[in-house]
């Protein structure tokens, strides 16, 4: 089983992505709606991956990478940023921000799964 935690603070967007997550049968998902509540849940849930949005009120995705890489327990945790500004000089940001890839937005759901499995080799 992989554990896969989606953070996003768009409910639909969040629901969506677990459901096609939920289909591949090898990964366990957990959803949070903020950057506050996702450092919670890791603390207890210990992902194997976390799908991170790029843009969220409080705290957005780089800084939530930025937390986690200072805590020795997360260091190594695989990042996907997942961000409707998927243009080339954005990627190129988030490429030096120590994430396995980016997911653009809107995604396919039903290659969702397939596409986090791809990033994580």
């Amino acid at each position: 089983m992989m554990r896969v935690l989606y953070v996003d603070d768009e409910p639909d967007i969040r629901e969506i992505a677990e459901m096609a997550l939920e289909l591949d049968p090898q990964f366990e998902v957990r959803t949070a709606a903020t950057g506050i509540a996702a450092l919670e849940l890791i603390e207890e849930w210990k992902p194997d991956v976390a799908l991170l949005d790029v843009m969220m009120p409080q705290m957005d995705g780089p800084t939530l990478l930025a937390r986690l890489r200072e805590d020795e327990r997360y260091a190594d945790l695989p990042v996907i940023f997942v961000t409707a500004r998927a243009q080339p000089s954005e990627l190129q940001t988030f490429s030096t921000l120590d994430a396995v890839g980016v997911i653009a937005k809107p995604f396919d759901p039903m290659t969702l799964s397939e596409k986090v499995r791809e990033l994580l080799e």
